[in-house]
């Protein structure tokens, strides 16, 4: 009798997971190799023949208050992950991000004797640090991209591995902006401001317009500036569509996905807090992080943090190494002042070799590393 193959269960809950997802899928393939990988997940690890039972993007919410509104649907897809997998009994489950919906899975399959694995820490070093407790309960093994994540849990006596950032070995070294805006069909001589207000539809609804107005106002003091402004999905490029449908579009180029390119094409970058920023800083490039919540959430969510930095390249750096504008100081005036500052950097060599540091930090095989310490939690 044929014996059945194993299953790898994972659920990754938005497009920075399905990156990572998709490259520890090729590692796993290495020690698994007639495993069946399935879950949740998007595009980049279906193309490694991954099963998704549910779209990723249901799973892509912000913040405290904006999940309630979808709670029904959420709770119902966790009850189908844990149902499913408590009975297929997976050699090992694997959450990746999204710790708001994939921690209660990896609890409830821990309590049924199956091994678990968090990928990407959540920011239990920064803000609600209670959250340790649970995640000792939950999780036999913590798998982080920054070296500062890994200390924390190791203080803290959680088994754990710093990986390395898969995005640190995929994205060059030294970045070819020229070639880059050839291909989006730039201009070559005149400067690139990318702007890039997040890939989740409430990060969009909340800072497109804002970046938008700053771009406006940016461009009357860069006579040729060109913007650019990368949708994360099809979904996110319609609603992007429909807010440009006001406003002047003379020098503006919305491309669909494309944003590694759109940032190493660019001169400077106005982000959303989140991955992007550490994109940003891997291709080298001036920044302005902001960001903002409802008002509510921002209320809730204050309280609890304890870093004095939001930004990947400042907390890496452990100093203020590119400007955040939270919240209220996330202002039209504040911002175009901010980039109109990063877009002349006069010290933009001194911040490249900072951040080519950096790089270096992280460009491990974090694929390959993942999937052996995974290996080793399971055999």
């Amino acid at each position: 009798m044929k014996e059945e193959a194993p299953i790898i269960a994972i659920v990754a809950g938005e497009a920075s997971g399905d990156l990572l997802g998709a490259d520890l899928i090729r590692g796993l393939r290495n020690y698994f190799p007639d495993a069946i990988y399935e879950g949740i997940g998007g595009p980049k690890m279906q193309a490694e023949g991954f099963n998704s039972f549910h779209e990723m993007e249901r799973l892509s919410v912000m913040g405290f208050v904006e999940p309630l509104k979808r709670l029904p649907e959420l709770l119902k897809i966790r009850k189908d992950i844990i149902r499913r997998y408590t009975q297929l009994q997976p050699v090992v489950f694997i959450g990746i991000d999204s710790p708001d919906f994939n921690s209660h899975i990896e609890r409830s399959l821990h309590g049924v004797g199956i091994k678990t694995v968090h990928y990407v820490s959540p920011s239990v070093w920064a803000w609600r640090q209670g959250r340790i407790k649970g995640i000792k309960k939950s999780v036999d093994l913590m798998l982080t991209l920054l070296p500062f994540e890994a200390e924390f849990y190791r203080e803290h006596s959680v088994p754990v591995r710093f990986v390395g950032h898969p995005l640190a070995g995929q994205i060059p070294m030294k970045p070819d902006a020229i070639k880059a805006k050839e291909l989006l069909g730039l201009n070559l001589s005149k400067p690139v401001l990318c702007l890039m207000p997040g890939s989740r539809g409430g990060e969009v609804e909340l800072m497109a317009d804002l970046f938008l107005e700053v771009g406006e106002q940016v461009s009357s003091l860069f006579e040729d500036l060109q913007l650019i402004i990368p949708a994360a999905n099809e979904a996110r490029y319609r609603q992007l569509q429909t807010i440009l449908s006001n406003r002047d579009q003379s020098n503006v180029k919305l491309v669909l996905q494309q944003s590694h390119l759109a940032m190493e094409a660019s001169d400077a970058i106005l982000l959303a807090s989140g991955t992007t920023a550490l994109e940003a800083m891997l291709f080298k490039k001036p920044m302005v992080v902001s960001y903002r919540l409802s008002r509510l959430t921002y209320a809730l969510v204050r309280r609890f943090i304890k870093t004095p930095y939001v930004s990947i390249p400042n907390l890496l750096a452990d100093e203020m190494v590119v400007p955040e504008l939270i919240q209220d100081n996330a202002s039209v005036t504040n911002l175009t002042n901010a980039v109109a500052i990063a877009l002349s950097h006069d010290k933009r060599e001194l911040l490249v070799e900072h951040f080519e540091g950096l790089h270096k930090v992280l460009a491990l095989e974090s694929g390959n590393i993942a999937s052996k310490a995974i290996a080793e939690l399971v055999v």
